[in-house]
């Protein structure tokens, strides 16, 4: 029986405005926050991520330094229903920020655009999380 040398975490969060995060724990911390049923490489639940996985892709991290140190000014314009996942598709590998209905705002670096959902690496002031984001709880983004 082959026993695992090292176990990566990663902690789901769902946050009051909708965002669901991971937060990718490299110290072998075996415990699983927040009562989540989470284990590496099987996902946590239906709807989250890209399809067939749940977490981070295999051999793409998060990027290697924060975000742009400025926050942008949102842009006034035609309030639309939905995000276009043609629009923000081209903000993929790229760093953007977005503004989401409701209020809030953070950067991120999106790795994958679906029809309905994003996800990718959102940073938290100090260091990036994992997350994913249904396209109707952004209210606005722009990307770098």
């Amino acid at each position: 029986m082959l026993t695992p040398t090292k176990i990566i975490a990663y902690y789901a969060i769902h946050d009051a405005k909708g965002v669901y995060s991971m937060n990718y724990n490299k110290h072998n911390d075996h415990r699983q926050p927040f009562g989540f049923p989470f284990t590496p490489g099987g996902g946590f639940g239906p709807g989250f991520g890209p399809p067939g996985g749940g977490g981070p892709p295999s051999g793409g991290g998060p990027p290697s330094g924060p975000p742009p140190a400025f926050i942008p000014s949102q842009q006034q314009g035609v309030s639309l229903q939905a995000v276009d996942p043609g629009a923000i598709s081209n903000c993929r590998n790229r760093f953007t920020f977005i503004w989401l209905e409701g209020g809030g705002s953070f950067w991120a670096y999106i790795t994958f655009v679906g029809r309905g959902s994003i996800a990718g690496w959102r940073w938290v002031g100090f260091f990036w999380i994992y997350f994913g984001l249904d396209l109707r709880r952004i209210r606005s983004f722009v990307c770098f």
